[in-house]
Order: structure tokens, then C-alpha cells, then sequence
């Protein structure tokens, strides 16, 4: 079954969905060349699963509870070019923060189905034979009065280690990274909406992955939209994609540098997800990301990169990031 469309179709598609008040689902890869619209009385769960929050339709159950899970990530050297580049970019002037990710093949004995019924995360998604996604990040949220929010998520560090939330807030580079993105996601909100302004300024969240902890920082930042936002959805979504926090500032340039140097298209890694209820919108950003290609299955995964940045450390983030979000029930075999 063909679901996906193009980006010209999938925009008018949102913007007559939202005139009519009919919820639908949307799935937009990065480069918003196949786009997923569709209405969710439509929606085949043979194909598509999903669970954002309180909307779901997820069934079945896992073929598998114990695992194992193997990374196999890209060489360093390949990920040292690559970040190399974007550091020339970076002291060029081109870029001032880039995202920078690359794919991990994993050896496990769990399907992509498997992944997606085990796994928690407040964004989930499915699509058969294609990919699953766990995703903690939203992307924008719409209420029913027109106040739309983001939340750009950017500094990671392992939980266990001393002090780790105060190393994380005090970190220069993670503080600076973080600054960049909030600004950058202000300015995007200010081309829909009005009266924008940063409401909590990077605050720490815990997030669950199957060897352990990690804590983030995120900032949530708001506007209001006019009343008439429902019949043009479509148009203020892909006027906000990519979405910042995995792509970069200024983002227009840095997309440019991010398709240089990671040499291949993301697809709907780093893409977004929602759902519209016919009031409302809930939407994240699809990381945390696994797919199926003819090698097998890859894990997709990525740091923001700054002129402060050490190769090392990135590269030990990335790995870091592939992980599953599993229950401790669900433990990996030894």
C-alpha cells in the first residue's frame, strides 16, 4: 500500500483536513520529499501503528521480551572527516551549530514491531518494513485556544556519573549549544505566530534507556496563533521544518553543510510526527530512530556540533544516543 505523497499534495492535504476539523495523522521526513497525511479513520494498523500520548493504535505483542543489542557503529575516522568539515563550516561562518548524525548497525534479535510494542517514549511510531521511533522530544503543540509551544531538547549526559545534572548546566559548550537552538526556535515561531516568548529555560528531564539513565536539557518556548490556524496547518508546518533542534542555525546554510558531510538523505529520521484531533496538535521529532535497510537494521543518531566541540566526545554521544527504551523487565540477555 502507497501512503506517502508529496510535499505540495501533503500541505493542502493538512490545510482541507484542519478546514473540515477531521483528525489525521503526519509523518514528514527531513528532506519533505514523502510525506504521510493521512485521516485516522483511514489508517490500516497492519501498516501503521502509532501511541503519541493519549492517541493510539498500537496491538500485538512482542515476539521477543529478552533481548540482545549490538552496536556496530561508523568508523571514527569516518565520523572524524565528517567533523572535521563541520568545523571548517564552523569557523567559515556558515554554521554556527550543526547537528551532525550518522547511522549505527545493530545486531539484535527483536523486529521493528518488536522495538516499537517494547519501547517507551512519548512519541512512537511504526511503519512496516520501514522503520519504528521512540521519541522524548516533542516538536510543537497546539491547544485549543491557539497557543503553540516547542520544546527544543539539547544537552545529554549519562545519569550515573557524580554531579551529573550540575555538570550538564554547567557544562559551556552544552549551555552555549543550547542557547543557539532556544534563539533560532523563538525566531521560527515568530513567522506564525505572535507574542512569542521563552516560558522555562532549560530545564533537566530524565530519560529511560535499556542500560541505564540519562538526563537532557530542554527550554519550552510559546506564541499564539490566529483563530484561523486550523485551515492552515499544513502551511505552518512545513513553514517550521526542519525542525531546528536537529538541523541547525542559521538552518537554511547548515542544511546545506549537513547533507555534505553526512552524504546521504536522513529520510524520516529527524523528521516529525503528529497527530491533529480536530482541536488540538501533538507533534515530536522523530530521533531515536531505528530502520531497515538491505543490511539490515541501522540506529540513526546525532550530536550538535559547535566550534567548542571535541571529536571524541560527540562521537561517544552518538553511540550513547543508541539505546532502547525498555522497562528494566525487558533486560538484554548476557
Amino acid at each position: 500500500m502507497t501512503i506517502t505523497t508529496n510535499r505540495q499534495t501533503a500541505q493542502q492535504r493538512m490545510n482541507d483536513l484542519g478546514k473540515d476539523r477531521r483528525p489525521f495523522i503526519f509523518l514528514i521526513d527531513f528532506e519533505m520529499q514523502q510525506p504521510v497525511v493521512l485521516p485516522l479513520d483511514t489508517i490500516d494498523p497492519e501498516q501503521l501503528q502509532f501511541a503519541i500520548h493519549n492517541y493510539r493504535n498500537d496491538q500485538g505483542r512482542p515476539s521477543a521480551t529478552d533481548f540482545h543489542f549490538e552496536r556496530h557503529p561508523v568508523s571514527i575516522a569516518r565520523y572524524a572527516a565528517a567533523f572535521e568539515q563541520v568545523q571548517k563550516a564552523l569557523h567559515d561562518g556558515n554554521t554556527y551549530l550543526l547537528n551532525l548524525a550518522f547511522p549505527t548497525a545493530i545486531d539484535t534479535n527483536l523486529s521493528l514491531h518488536d522495538i516499537f510494542l517494547l519501547s517507551q517514549a512519548s512519541y512512537r511510531i511504526w511503519l512496516k518494513g520501514q522503520f519504528t521511533c521512540f521519541s522524548p522530544e516533542p516538536f510543537v503543540r497546539i491547544s485549543r485556544g491557539g497557543r503553540i509551544a516547542s520544546f527544543p531538547m539539547k544537552g545529554t549526559i549519562d545519569a550515573t556519573l557524580p554531579g551529573a545534572e550540575q555538570q550538564l548546566l554547567s557544562n559551556d559548550k552544552e549551555r552555549a549549544e543550547h542557547a543557539t537552538i532556544v534563539d533560532l526556535i523563538r525566531n521560527d515561531l515568530s513567522m506564525v505566530a505572535k507574542k512569542v516568548r521563552v516560558k522555562r529555560y532549560r530545564y533537566v528531564e530524565a530519560i529511560t534507556t535499556h542500560t541505564g539513565s540519562l538526563l537532557q536539557t530542554s527550554t519550552e518556548i510559546e506564541g499564539q496563533l490566529p483563530a484561523s490556524f486550523h485551515q492552515h496547518l499544513g502551511d505552518l508546518f512545513f513553514k517550521l521544518l526542519p525542525a531546528g533542534s536537529i538541523s541547525g542555525a542559521p538552518k537554511q546554510k547548515t542544511v546545506e553543510i549537513i547533507r555534505s558531510a553526512e552524504g546521504q538523505d536522513r529520510g524520516y529520521y529527524t523528521g516529525v510526527c503528529g497527530i491533529y484531533d480536530g482541536q488540538t496538535v501533538d507533534s515530536g521529532v522523530m530521533i531515536r530512530f531505528v530502520e531497515a535497510t538491505p543490511d539490515g537494521l541501522v540506529f540513526k543518531s546525532g550530536g550538535g556540533i559547535t566550534a567548542r566541540s571535541r571529536m571524541e566526545a560527540e562521537y561517544g554521544e552518538l553511540l550513547q544516543k543508541a539505546y532502547l527504551p525498555f522497562a528494566t523487565a525487558a533486560a538484554p540477555l548476557l
